[in-house]
């Protein structure tokens, strides 16, 4: 809410008294508000976001424009990094519930828009799509502040902030590989299997690895980062099928690291591993 004051002089045989001072408010007539459809985000998410604008004036509001920040933030000597990039074409925009011819858009960062219009008592709703860029925090409980600023003038801007957190997740991924390639009967045999993960929060408790060994192994013995595993207790297999499965909790794997280029703020992920491997003969 804007505030001014006024105030006056009386000038008479060349003196001069000032009145008091008066003060008043100016109430907004243009009101604001953002809100994602999601409150959490991974790698390579795209985030849609609704803005309303408000005009509970008595007149039309013309040429008013709207910036969004895409969560810039200050990263040294680098200047501003953008954690959210704005999805061309991607915006509609409704005044009254009705669709309009889109605005002129600037994807920036900032993205802007400008030329917006809305009559009195009415409203404007914006809807559009930004996409997590390489700026964008990962580690648990990081999180990209929004804002968006509307207006047609400096001192008659209104703003709201929307706020989203990066989701505590684990991401796996598994590769498996045979040595040796070539074997004869009775030869022993090694399955590796490397689970890494570019999650930020480690896999643990509902983690199973499971195989189905064609031929068949027999005398197995199974290591995890190079520890012996316990049969029964930490995985069971049948030697008669080569059913392999581990037991639920007994492999876990780390979450990811990250860390962000001081010269170039990109943020890049270490993956967690961890690798098992499997021995018997054929």
């Amino acid at each position: 809410m804007a505030t001014f004051t006024n105030q006056a002089t009386l000038t008479y045989n060349g003196v001069t008294v000032s009145s008091n001072i008066t003060t008043g408010e100016m109430l907004e007539v243009l009101e604001i508000s953002k809100t994602a459809a999601h409150s959490t985000y991974v790698p390579g998410d795209e985030l849609t976001y609704t803005v309303s604008l408000i005009n509970t004036g008595a007149t039309t509001l013309n040429g008013i424009t709207l910036t969004d920040d895409l969560g810039g933030y200050n990263f040294g000597q680098i200047g501003t990094l953008y954690p959210l990039s704005f999805i061309d074409d991607s915006l509609l925009y409704y005044v009254n519930g009705v669709l309009q011819a889109t605005p002129t858009v600037t994807s920036g960062p900032p993205m802007s828009v400008t030329g917006l219009n809305i009559p009195a008592g009415g409203n404007a709703i914006l809807v559009y799509r930004a996409s997590i860029t390489g700026f964008a925090p990962l580690q648990s409980g990081a999180r990209i502040v929004n804002t968006v600023t509307a207006g047609t003038a400096p001192d008659t801007l209104v703003a709201a902030s929307d706020t989203v957190t990066a989701a505590g997740v684990a991401n796996l991924d598994i590769t498996k590989s045979m040595s040796p390639t070539v074997v004869s009967e009775n030869d022993t045999i090694t399955y590796a299997f490397e689970i890494t993960n570019t999650g930020n929060t480690a896999a643990d408790t509902t983690v199973v690895l499971s195989d189905t060994f064609n031929p068949v192994l027999a005398n197995i013995t199974v290591s995890l980062d190079g520890v012996e595993m316990a049969r029964s207790t930490q995985y069971t297999y049948d030697e008669q099928t080569g059913e392999f499965n581990t037991v639920p909790g007994a492999v876990t794997v780390p979450a990811a690291t990250y860390t962000q280029d001081s010269s170039t703020g990109l943020i890049t992920v270490t993956p967690g591993v961890t690798t098992l491997t499997v021995s018997g003969t054929i």
